[in-house]
């Protein structure tokens, strides 16, 4: 599975596990217990199924968004370059960022849906804010696919701020990539080249 893939893969299951209802919840029953019941929903849901993905992602932006932290996201992936950005960039950076997570996973969100879980026990302290939710995909024929998702307890409940596939950071793995466009063309071509890719993927949707 390439890293690309194993990403998709990791934020198909995170579209799953992060319905915008259940914020009160322990971090790790709320993954499992939600991930159940929404893998239900997309499995029985015949227009998503057929490859509606303009369905896909209506549920991803009503279930899964009010549970991911954009800002601090962007901020992780940007570095030191985040703190050289404007408060106009760094909002658009974030929703750049936020519509190029949304069209990568959404891709991939029904060919999981099928995928088997295991959910492995929350190694924390009751008081503990800031937490790590390990989870295994299982693959028939391959090796399980183990991913952490990091998430930190505020005010507005549980929020996830990076996502790791077998020990590679996702903001990590962004990180590069944004640090050499930075350099090349600046904070604003970061987000010129943020916009054509969300561009390219919104027209391949639609094919």
């Amino acid at each position: 599975m390439t890293l690309t893939r194993s990403l998709a893969s990791a934020l198909a299951v995170l579209a799953f596990a992060l319905p915008a209802r259940a914020q009160e919840a322990a971090p790790d029953q709320l993954v499992k217990s939600v991930t159940l019941e929404v893998i239900d929903l997309i499995t029985k849901d015949k227009e998503i199924k057929s490859g509606d993905r303009a369905k896909l992602i209506q549920v991803i932006d009503a279930k899964v968004l009010p549970h991911f932290n954009f800002t601090a996201m962007t901020a992780l992936a940007m570095g030191q370059s985040w703190n050289k950005a404007t408060p106009e960039q760094k909002k658009r950076l974030a929703e750049e960022f936020r519509t190029l997570l949304v069209r990568t996973y959404a891709s991939a969100l029904a060919a999981y849906s099928e995928q088997k879980f295991d959910f492995r026990p929350l190694r924390a302290k009751p008081n503990d804010t800031d937490v790590t939710v390990n989870v295994r995909v299982i693959q028939p024929g391959a090796q399980p696919v183990t991913i952490d998702y990091s998430m930190e307890k505020t005010a507005n409940g549980w929020k996830v701020y990076d996502v790791m596939v077998g020990g590679v950071s996702l903001v990590a793995n962004y990180r590069t990539e944004f640090g050499n466009t930075v350099r090349n063309s600046g904070i604003d071509g970061l987000i010129k080249d943020l916009q054509t890719k969300n561009k390219s993927l919104e027209k391949g949707a639609k094919k």
